[in-house]
């Protein structure tokens, strides 16, 4: 069953996430502070907090675990993380690194994992959308996998 990797699918989320902030928060600190390096830093904030979100909420408090509310955060983190990978990738294309080259190595990396995140997610915004399909309309359980967690 897939569901069976929604948990472990998390975990990845939340580690590449930390390494993206520890990336691009090097990356604004030592050399400058684009936009889109900036909003990548907020995307893997921000997706810290999804993915407390997406775990805590259909074990601890199933009333705030609608699918649709579930089905929408996975929907908004994906575009996030597809616009924040991107951007950054266009600027990196764009730059000659020079002297700066282990900045423009962390910066690499930061898309890299972006892309792998954005993957991740991908896949739980698909399983969420099959168990909003699988569901009747006005069911609002949360997925089989959290509900022993």
């Amino acid at each position: 069953m897939a569901f069976v990797w929604i948990l472990p699918l998390r975990a990845v989320q939340a580690v590449l996430s930390i390494i993206v902030l520890g990336l691009t928060a090097y990356i604004v600190d030592a050399w400058w502070s684009p936009d889109s390096v900036n909003f990548m830093l907020f995307v893997s904030i921000w997706t810290l907090l999804a993915v407390a979100y997406l775990v805590l909420t259909p074990t601890r408090f199933p009333q705030a675990a609608h699918k649709y509310a579930i089905a929408g955060v996975e929907a908004l983190t994906m575009i996030f993380w597809f616009a924040a990978w991107v951007a950054v990738a266009s600027l990196w294309g764009d730059l000659h690194c020079g002297p700066y080259g282990g900045r423009c190595g962390a910066g690499t990396a930061a898309i890299v994992f972006g892309a792998i995140i954005w993957l991740t997610f991908v896949a739980t915004t698909v399983l969420s959308a099959l168990h909003i399909r699988r569901t009747a309309r006005n069911d609002t359980a949360p997925p089989p996998d959290m509900q022993g967690v």
